[in-house]
């Protein structure tokens, strides 16, 4: 099985898309300041499933990403009183996330992410020719999806965060330079030399045709 170029990075498994703020999140985000601990709850629902995403792409790891979450909301909520409105509410948690995630890695050594354990492999899909799994696809799937995986943990800490951010989590070059706290232009290196170096990586499980039009 081959892959077309990073497709499959920015496939529905991977990437989530993120609705705007709304005024009932204003709303909540006003009262939990005040210490509403109820409404901090509420914005914790709403942005959970999305910060989680970003923790599992970034360490590869269930529960890391669980305790990494955790202290995300954790950290948000002790200063919560000093988000001034600036950015949305969702880049500063994922700013908070990205720190907790990067801080995680640096103090482990990381396993094989092509075990069948990595959460960022899906869960076998039924054919639905047969109505069953194809354990043959999904062993295929399971291959190319550690490979990936492998390729992106083996970037540096500053291109795999790029890559999470743009090419998994679907963000926009302005809202990740803002997570990051760098120019725009940096983030479209840091994707550009991701491309790179894992086009390198997968060269063998990369379709040829799409690798040399990325490579123009």
């Amino acid at each position: 099985m081959r892959c077309s170029g990073l497709a499959i990075a920015v496939g529905s498994h991977w990437s989530m898309a993120e609705p705007s703020p709304d005024a009932s999140e204003r709303a909540l985000l006003q009262a939990a300041q005040e210490g509403d601990k109820r409404a901090f709850g509420q914005l914790v629902r709403m942005h959970q499933q999305r910060i989680h995403a970003c923790a599992i792409k970034m360490l590869g790891d269930r529960g890391e990403a669980e305790d990494a979450v955790q202290e995300t909301f954790v950290r948000a909520w002790r200063a919560l009183d000093r988000f001034d409105g600036r950015s949305k509410l969702s880049t500063w948690l994922y700013r908070i996330c990205v720190n907790v995630s990067l801080n995680v890695i640096r103090r482990r050594k990381r396993v094989s992410a092509a075990d069948v354990d990595d959460p960022r492999i899906p869960e076998p899909a039924a054919d639905p020719m047969q109505g069953g799994t194809d354990p043959e696809r999904h062993a295929e799937t399971v291959q190319l999806y550690g490979r990936l995986g492998e390729a992106l943990d083996a970037l540096s800490p500053s291109l795999r965060t790029a890559v999470v951010l743009v090419l998994l989590e679907g963000m926009a070059h302005k809202e990740a330079a803002a997570v990051l706290g760098i120019p725009e232009g940096t983030v479209a290196w840091r994707i550009h030399e991701a491309r790179r170096r894992m086009r390198i990586m997968l060269h063998d499980v990369i379709d040829p045709a799409e690798g040399g039009r990325e490579a123009s």
